[in-house]
């Protein structure tokens, strides 16, 4: 019984073989290619500008909470108990202010994340129409993105298509390495 198992294995790794031989299947680095690109590299110095602008407006309003908590500190003994409730109510409002522009502007589905969607799209769908010309000119059965969620640990460097989609955007050769295991 065991040498029947082990021949039906071997017959359908055999099988199997030539099947696999015929498709092509080549991997692009998007993380490596995308800031080359200029378009990209627009969009990310206008996002930068927007994050550092709406940083300090989240900390402007901090530094207002920490100075009206400072004042508080200072002259806690000289209010009376509705003044004290008073001025640690509007410390603490000038604190959820603050939390709630940080999540209008930085959150998950925040302005900045928008802006992210919106200004970098244009890069990476002419990413992805490079890569689709390559993997057709090349006869492509698949391309993977090693950056993704599908990673691989070893890649064969005759796959890499990272330079040939870089020559596809007009954007400078030899910077790749290819081959080398993440």
């Amino acid at each position: 019984m065991r040498t029947l198992c082990l021949t039906a294995l071997a017959l359908a790794a055999a099988l199997a073989a030539p099947a696999s031989a015929q498709q092509k299947i080549g991997f692009v680095d998007s993380e490596q290619i995308l800031p080359q690109m200029p378009e990209f590299q627009t969009a990310q110095q206008e996002l930068d500008r927007l994050a550092g602008q709406w940083q300090a407006e989240v900390a402007a309003l901090e530094r207002e909470a920490d100075a009206m908590a400072d004042e508080f500190a200072a002259r806690e003994i000289l209010y009376t108990d509705d003044e004290r409730r008073t001025q640690l109510a509007a410390i603490e409002a000038k604190r959820t202010e603050r939390d709630a522009l940080r999540t209008r502007y930085f959150g998950p589905e925040g302005e900045l994340f928008r802006e992210q969607q919106s200004r970098l799209r244009p890069a990476q769908e002419r990413l992805l129409a490079a890569i689709d010309a390559v993997a057709e000119d090349g006869e492509y059965d698949y391309v993977f993105d090693r950056s993704g969620d599908y990673l691989f640990l070893y890649t064969r460097p005759r796959h890499n298509l990272t330079e040939l989609v870089n020559e596809e955007l007009g954007i400078g050769v030899g910077v790749v390495t290819p081959g080398t295991r993440r």
